[in-house]
């Protein structure tokens, strides 16, 4: 050894074998003499010197790091150093040791430094740069490199070469797409090739193994003989190698051949562990899957609320909180074919085989129930990719009740699979073995998914919202008096959506006797606000009922196709229990019930507790109250409106003339944007409800919302800005782009009819009157009053927009229609004015209504 003011230099002399690597252009890896066990390995890194970096695969595992390629030249510099060093003797200097152990210095082919010096010649062959920056003055090595590099420059060798050397980049495929073609095409063909660095601690653990086994008498367990490869265990006086090596971090389970190990795999995987907790040897940089979560949030005990398919569940913490919990490791069934009826709405539940029976396994053995989780690893969150959904961040754990892992009793029972894994993916169950082993008992047995019998088929009506079949189903349900079902779904806290195994079919179930707050809706006119409580009434109702086996008595039934009747739960009222708890009224239909005693008398236990939605209620004083009736006088305020479209009923649609500039504004870049990025044709399946964009016959985009559908080839559909009804074809439409939905814009056609105008009954005089009102108001701008509500929308009067003349007054005028004779005194001067106008057109052959008509003092 020698020193020097700048630097300590130590002399080594190493020997390289071909077992040894050159990693890249500036570093190698030399091997010493072996002394009772493996040879000493040290990397050196070139003083003063850059080479460029070689290409790096992307990191498995890690979905957001990419491949990197060569620098130009990189490869180049690599290979002069392997051809040169690879099996030779040289010596090396060390001139800095970093705080974190890496070696920098200088290395001479040969026993001694007079040898050729590695760092000069791949700077004079324009393979390296120098780095200019740490080179001092009185350094003869450092000017001996930077000239070199100057007479590299200017000789245009390597790097230096005209061109950026792209030409020196290797295309390098890490996969091969598909090997038995590779093999076939270069079949017996010698290919020029070199074996890279092996992987790391794999010469110690050759030693590790020899120095134990190598000539000794030992005893050996054959397990298995997959493709002509003996598998077996070696037994050692002094133990298993195979747990010895797992131990010592030398080895990791391979999945495959554990399935086979007959000596115990919970032993080799806490060997694994036991590595893995003390990182050693190949685990040195091991992160548990777990690393980041606290100890409570690793294992806890929860509730369960709700079951998702076949493999995940919504669990209630302790806290309160609600945490979603996948089972790890294992799919549920999957749908392997396409669906073969394409008009039908895919069901994942009920129409892909084995789904039903799996969620049903897990519902009547947990919903309700306590279970232990212990989290095996966190899913991290994925983008969608080529045919590949997006998918949130996942909770995988394995979860357990009464001692059962729930998945393993799914995968035993052939109503879920396991999951394979590559080698190095640490993300799996805790208790990975024992599910591989239900598997293979399952499949053995013919279980579930591996059965060869014909797969289970279920054919459940959904008559939710199907007004025609819901009359069919009614009386059935009405005369069974209490009736078994499974609620589904909760759409707020009086509104459910049931299964009845009975019937097999989906309704839609109202609670009766009671009013509830209502939740927030996109309703056309734009986002109904949610009322009070309304959150935590559907909360309390997911909480006692969700998924959970319920009786049901059906007493009636809306024009929507809903049922309206008493829902009870292991003896519990639900009608009672959201009053009894503050978060419902008494609605006056309850009368009738005979449970009205128990809702008006547990309504008023809370109102005079004022609880939740009885906080603010005052009672109000019973005082003699003398009524005095004042007349009400009528309001005129008309607004300009734009007459869009005229209804054979003699309804007609309006838009406001103030927003009319926003609805141009809207069209024009909605239709801009379409046209940039046209929909795929037939890729839209239509739903009765939803919102689309529809093309008319014009060829122009507009919105619109399904109102049924018969077929693809024939879809009703309604022009929510226009007012106009059309039957288009599945291909004429698409789903609407959600920045031009009717939250950003809301419908702007509004429905409204006449007021004191009866239409004619009569089909020719009816069509009379609508082309008589498409002539004079239809596409123009009119002023519009509202006089009073309709069932189905308001009433009003229009004026044409020039003279101010009242249309329906003209239409009374004209003798075509008849006058609606009003009771409300505020409106008695319009229907006088309406009653003395000249008789034409209907009243040409005179009075012909009938003695009983209104307007003699009978109803009919």
């Amino acid at each position: 050894c020698k020193f020097t003011t700048d630097y300590l230099f130590i002399l080594y002399q190493f020997q390289m074998n071909p077992s040894c690597s050159v990693l890249s252009g500036c570093a190698i890896i030399v091997r010493g003499q072996p002394r009772g066990g493996p040879p000493p390995e040290r990397q050196i890194n070139l003083s003063n010197i850059r080479a460029g970096a070689m290409a790096r695969r992307a990191a498995q595992g890690q979905p957001d790091t990419k491949d990197t390629p060569d620098e130009p030249w990189a490869f180049q510099a690599r290979e002069f150093l392997r051809k040169k060093l690879i099996g030779k003797e040289v010596c090396f200097t060390v001139e800095i040791r970093t705080a974190l152990g890496r070696e920098y210095g200088m290395v001479y082919l040969g026993k001694d430094t007079t040898g050729e010096n590695i760092a000069e010649s791949l700077v004079n062959e324009g393979l390296a740069t120098v780095r200019r920056e740490g080179i001092r003055g009185n350094n003869p090595e450092q000017a001996r490199l930077c000239e070199l590099e100057d007479q590299a420059k200017s000789s245009k060798k390597g790097m230096w070469s005209e061109g950026g050397g792209t030409h020196t980049i290797r295309d390098i495929k890490y996969t091969i797409e598909n090997p038995r073609n590779f093999v076939d095409s270069l079949h017996q063909k010698p290919i020029n090739a070199d074996v890279e660095t092996p992987e790391p601690f794999a010469a110690e653990a050759k030693f590790f193994t020899e120095s134990r086994l190598l000539q000794r008498d030992v005893q050996i367990i054959l397990e298995s003989c997959p493709n002509q490869i003996i598998l077996g265990t070696i037994l050692h006086p002094n133990g298993n190698i195979t747990e010895l090596l797992l131990k010592e971090g030398f080895a990791r389970c391979v999945d495959w051949s554990m399935a086979v190990y007959t000596q115990g795999a919970e032993k080799l995987r806490a060997a694994e562990r036991s590595a893995k907790e003390r990182k050693v040897r190949i685990w040195k940089d091991y992160v548990a899957p777990t690393a980041n979560l606290d100890q409570k949030d690793r294992q806890f005990v929860a509730k369960v609320m709700q079951v998702v398919n076949a493999d995940a569940m919504v669990v209630k913490l302790n806290s309160g909180e609600y945490k979603t919990i996948h089972l790890s490791s294992i799919r549920p069934p999957r749908n392997e074919g396409e669906n073969k009826d394409k008009d039908k709405r895919f069901r994942p539940l009920y129409d892909i085989p084995y789904m039903f029976e799996a969620r049903e396994f897990l519902r009547k053995k947990l919903i309700g129930k306590k279970v232990n989780v212990t989290v095996d690893y966190i899913r991290a969150a994925t983008g969608p990719g080529e045919g590949t959904p997006a998918f949130p961040e996942r909770t995988c754990a394995t979860v357990t009740i009464g001692g059962i892992n729930i998945a393993e009793a799914l995968v035993s029972k052939g109503l879920a699979t396991v999951i394979r894994y590559r080698q190095d993916d640490d993300q799996r169950s805790s208790h990975y073995d024992e599910l591989l082993a239900a598997e293979a008992r399952a499949i053995k047995n013919g279980k579930g998914l591996h059965s060869k019998k014909e797969v289970p088929i279920h054919r459940v009506a959904d008559i939710s919202g199907e007004t025609q079949k819901a009359k069919q189903f009614f009386p059935f349900l009405q005369r069974a008096g209490r009736s078994e079902a499974v609620v589904e779904y909760v759409f707020s806290g009086s509104r459910l959506k049931l299964y009845m195994p009975k019937e097999t079919c989906l309704i839609t179930f109202l609670l009766a006797g009671i009013e509830c707050p209502r939740s927030s809706r996109n309703l056309p006119g734009g986002m109904q606000v949610a009322e009070p409580f309304s959150d935590e009434a559907m909360l309390f109702t997911k909480e006692l009922v969700l998924q959970r086996e319920v009786e049901v008595e059906v007493e009636s039934m809306d024009k929507a196709g809903n049922f309206i009747g008493w829902l009870h739960i292991e003896g519990v009222n639900l009608s009672v229990a959201l009053v009894e708890n503050a978060l419902s009224k008494v609605h006056f239909t309850a009368e009738r019930s005979a449970y009205y005693k128990t809702l008006v008398s547990a309504e008023d236990a809370c109102r005079q507790r004022k609880e939740k939605i009885w906080a603010n209620y005052e009672e109000k004083p019973v005082e003699e109250v003398v009524h005095v009736s004042e007349e009400k006088e009528r309001v005129a305020n008309y607004r300009p409106v734009y007459v869009t479209e005229i209804a054979d009923t003699l309804h007609f649609y309006t838009q406001d003339v103030e927003t009319g500039g926003q609805l141009e504004s809207l069209m024009e870049t909605m239709r801009a944007e379409i046209a940039a990025q046209p929909p795929v044709e037939g890729s839209y399946s239509a739903r009765r409800g939803d919102y689309c964009i529809a093309k008319f016959a014009d060829g122009e985009w507009y919105r619109a919302r399904v109102e049924k559908v018969e077929s693809p080839a024939k879809v009703h559909v309604f022009y929510i800005d226009y007012g106009n009804r059309e039957v288009v074809s599945s291909t004429r439409l698409a789903a609407i782009p959600p920045a031009f939905s009717t939250r950003t814009l809301p419908a702007q056609a509004t429905e409204y009819a006449f007021a004191f105008i009866q239409v004619p009954q009569d089909e020719d005089a009816r069509a009379d009157v609508v082309d008589c009102v498409v002539r004079d108001i239809q596409n123009s701008q009119c002023l519009l009053n509202v006089e009073y509500s309709g069932a189905t929308c308001p009433h009003v009067t229009i004026q044409f927009g020039d003279t101010k003349d009242d249309v329906g007054l003209g239409l009374v005028k004209e003798g075509l229609v008849m006058v609606d004779v009003r009771k409300e005194k505020h409106l008695q001067k319009m229907v006088s004015e309406a009653m003395g106008c000249t008789a034409l057109n209907i009243w040409r052959y005179g009075d012909f209504r009938a003695d009983d008509a209104d307007e003699f003092g009978y109803s009919r």
